[in-house]
């Protein structure tokens, strides 16, 4: 079983800049490929980014391409999501997941994670 726990949410205004973070426990954080998803009020969850299990290989939803950034630290079993250039329309709840390693994995889609966590509100002023 794997615990997630996400920070660095907060209130910031249009342009700035946020990091998130998550930390893992109670599994092999480096063998698990890692994704932040968001949720906005009366919205389905998202997909926002996801990195493999060694930082080789990263997905962007096209929204946040060249703004955002996802990476990890194995040593630190903690993976981190480098937010640029805000806009109000990324204000959601942001969640990390974590994926056990399996061919034909699907980063892009909540289904193809099997851990969650509980979620950092990121909120966007105009």
């Amino acid at each position: 079983q794997v615990h997630l726990v996400e920070s660095g949410g907060g209130l910031v205004q249009a342009g700035g800049s946020l990091r998130l973070s998550c930390a893992a426990s109670g599994g092999t954080f480096g063998s698990y490929g890692m994704g932040w998803f968001r949720q906005a009020p009366g919205k389905e969850r998202e997909f926002v980014a996801a990195i493999s299990w060694s930082g080789g290989s990263t997905f962007y939803a096209d929204s946040v391409k060249g703004r955002f950034t996802i990476s990890r630290d194995n040593a630190k079993n903690t993976v981190y999501l480098q937010m640029n250039s805000l806009k109000p329309e990324d204000t959601a709840v942001y969640c990390c997941a974590a994926a056990r390693t399996r061919i034909g994995w699907t980063p892009m889609v909540d289904r193809g994670y099997d851990y969650w966590g509980q979620g950092t509100q990121v909120t966007v002023s105009s």
